[in-house]
């Protein structure tokens, strides 16, 4: 049964390959938070070891240059899907209370964007992101 939102999410291409997989699992983790319904069940394995539940629906990420980063935020904005984003200043900075207060020092249009995360209708989430490509 396919899922009728999606998660997605879009990483500056150039970033370092550390830099774009810690900016992923920043981002979604947001997603969990605020969309507990998107994580499914724990998992278990033959021999009754269990692990931790996972997201209950695919995970698409994308990578894109910085300028279509921000288009895409721009389009996730107008279309009212749930963002998570991940500026520069997050790689300096050493804690959630200091993350957020330098998110806050920044107008949206002035923001660097490192990445994005939307979950939302599917359709409005392919419209945001249409064009980019899938991160190889």
């Amino acid at each position: 049964m396919q899922a009728k939102t999606k998660i997605a999410v879009v990483v500056r291409d150039d970033l370092a390959t550390w830099q774009r997989l810690n900016v992923t699992a920043f981002l979604v983790s947001g997603v969990a938070a605020r969309f507990p319904e998107t994580v499914g069940v724990e998992y278990e394995d033959a021999s009754g070891q269990r692990y931790l539940p996972m997201f209950g629906q695919p995970v698409l990420v994308y990578a894109a240059a910085a300028g279509a980063l921000t288009a895409a935020h721009q389009k996730a904005v107008e279309r009212e899907l749930a963002v998570a984003v991940y500026t520069e200043e997050l790689f300096v900075t050493g804690n959630d209370v200091d993350n957020r207060a330098a998110v806050r020092a920044v107008p949206t249009e002035k923001l660097a964007l490192a990445g994005i995360a939307v979950r939302g209708p599917r359709n409005a989430v392919d419209k945001a992101f249409k064009g980019l490509s899938l991160h190889p």
